[in-house]
């Protein structure tokens, strides 16, 4: 750590360092929100005068943690994150989390998910998460703005509570997918189905979700027409698997291409397998 920022930490870290702005939500006015749905897990608490704090697990992705204000030029540069005793916490010694930079965006931070479950780990120790700055607004005064653990328990059983219902994965991840098959062959592997179920999960629960194409490919080796007949075949097995799994056929277009529309050329045998596939690709309204 670059000394200006030491000499920022050990003021932080001195009980009657009392000069910075401060923003913080009372006992009273602390108030913490639950979005939920089986695609995303968002827990957030407006900022009194500042903006809002929000940790939000998405679906089939790892936890992240946003503050954003509603001015814009609020921040700039770095930021530290401390945990510190809350005001019913006397004695309790402070706990840094991380170093953050501002985004130049929009003059937000964003933490990574190592510093937002160690975030989650002190509001529920009833700590207060604070950010520190140097400057807020540009006028050289020190600027502080804390995440207040009043009221957060019960707001975090319920978050808890999301975690448990999450789908495995979430719409970019199923969107577009490629499944690959051996030489000569149109039957589904076990990993293959295994992808197939999670594409079928999602296309279950999210209506807007309204078209899924399939298209079958092969490489090069052999026949043109025996290979388009191939192509056919594997496009016509995914789906049959996608439909005794719960799909609708009429939400399904199926076409084939045999070797048309090789990803990559046909000049190595680590080439051809990666031709040799049925593209699964989602459309929503």
């Amino acid at each position: 750590m670059n000394p200006r920022w030491l000499a920022l930490l050990m003021l932080l870290l001195l009980p009657g360092w009392v000069q910075a702005v401060v923003f913080r939500a009372s006992i009273d006015d602390s108030v913490w929100e639950m979005e939920t749905s089986r695609f995303f897990c968002r827990l957030s608490q407006p900022v009194p005068a500042f903006g809002r704090a929000l940790f939000e697990h998405e679906a089939g992705e790892s936890l992240r943690f946003r503050l954003t204000p509603t001015q814009t030029d609020q921040l700039s540069g770095e930021a530290l994150l401390v945990a510190r005793a809350s005001a019913w916490q006397p004695g309790i010694a402070p706990v840094m989390i991380s170093r953050v930079q501002v985004s130049p965006d929009n003059g937000g931070l964003e933490l990574d998910s190592d510093a937002a479950n160690r975030m989650l780990v002190a509001l529920h120790k009833g700590m207060t998460p604070t950010f520190s700055s140097e400057q807020w607004f540009q006028s050289g005064e020190p600027v502080e703005i804390g995440i207040s653990a009043a009221n957060f328990q019960s707001a975090y059983n319920d978050y808890l509570d999301c975690l448990t219902t999450l789908l495995p994965v979430n719409y970019r991840q199923v969107a577009r997918t490629a499944v690959l098959f051996p030489s000569a062959t149109w039957r589904l592997s076990d990993a293959t189905r295994e992808r197939l179920d999670l594409i079928a999960l999602y296309v279950k629960t999210d209506d807007s979700v309204k078209s899924i194409y399939v298209d079958g490919h092969s490489d090069n080796y052999g026949r043109r027409l025996l290979n388009r007949d191939l192509s056919k075949k594997r496009a016509e097995e995914v789906t049959r698997y996608l439909v005794s799994q719960g799909i609708p056929e009429d939400m399904i277009v199926t076409r084939f291409h045999g070797e048309r529309y090789p990803v990559v050329p046909n000049t190595t045998a680590e080439n051809r397998a990666r031709n040799r596939r049925v593209a699964v690709r989602l459309e929503r309204d």
